[in-house]
């Protein structure tokens, strides 16, 4: 017991592992829907304090597992898995079901077969770790974390991260159009005040957070910096990505999780 709370004390404290002490996670597949699956690539941490399901952009998925035996999709949240990893959390990646419902219409992503998968996954999820889950989705991945969390009848989901928000209106499921006042877990949304997509234009997420307004703590962050930004703006090799300053990132929503504060 002594060794436990030892190794407690420093994962909290002192920042965690590193990246190159992280080992690999695994691959599994999650009945959801009848004769449907979905595979998740998941970290498993015996002392986790939380599980951070990561829903990407995009179409979604995680990509190819590499050779280190972590995926390797460029998104922002499965990039930096292994950084992930060196906090106090088990992490989950959610992948493609196998009927291939196409995610990346943000319509499909506040539906009902992906959200009957969603709570399948946090069902597996609890069965294996109950450590409190909290949704984080980046670009397209906020539409399916909002969802899910206005969605959530049974309290599997203890709270949510919104990073890259899709908030226009012309995006079908845009986070912005949703029932955000149903949110009622902590929330933070984290934006790059640089972020030049279309989609995700900052002063329009200035005005969506104002109506999280029945989650208990809430919070907006913008953040500035990164270096290297390149390509389609609404991509993950630019601001909207947090490029440059991506376990940056990571490092303040970790932190937030463990001790949300407005």
């Amino acid at each position: 017991m002594r060794r436990i709370l030892i190794l407690l004390f420093t994962l909290v404290c002192c920042g965690g592992l590193n990246a190159q002490q992280v080992k690999v996670g695994e691959v599994q597949r999650v009945a959801t829907r009848d004769g449907v699956s979905v595979p998740i690539y998941a970290y498993w941490n015996d002392v986790a304090l939380a599980t951070v399901v990561l829903f990407s952009g995009g179409a979604g998925g995680y990509g190819m597992i590499a050779e280190d035996g972590w995926p390797n999709g460029g998104n922002f949240l499965i990039r930096t898995g292994k950084h992930w990893a060196s906090h106090p959390f088990n992490v989950v990646m959610v992948g493609r079901p196998s009927d291939g419902i196409d995610l990346a219409l943000g319509g499909v992503r506040t539906d009902d077969k992906h959200a009957a998968d969603n709570v399948a996954t946090f069902k597996a999820i609890k069965l294996k770790s109950p450590a409190p889950i909290w949704v984080v989705g980046t670009s397209m991945g906020t539409i399916s974390a909002a969802a899910a969390a206005i969605r959530d009848q049974e309290n599997l989901i203890a709270g949510v991260v919104l990073t890259s928000s899709i908030v226009a209106y012309r995006v079908s499921g845009a986070v912005a159009t949703q029932e955000l006042e149903k949110i009622r877990v902590p929330t933070l949304v984290l934006h790059h005040q640089d972020d030049a997509c279309w989609a995700c234009r900052p002063h329009e997420v200035k005005n969506m957070a104002g109506r999280l307004k029945n989650a208990p703590i809430r919070k907006t962050i913008f953040v500035s910096g990164g270096q290297g930004a390149t390509g389609d703006p609404c991509t993950p090799l630019h601001h909207h990505g947090f490029v440059g300053m991506q376990n940056e990132a990571v490092d303040l929503v970790a932190a937030w999780i463990l001790s949300p504060t407005e």
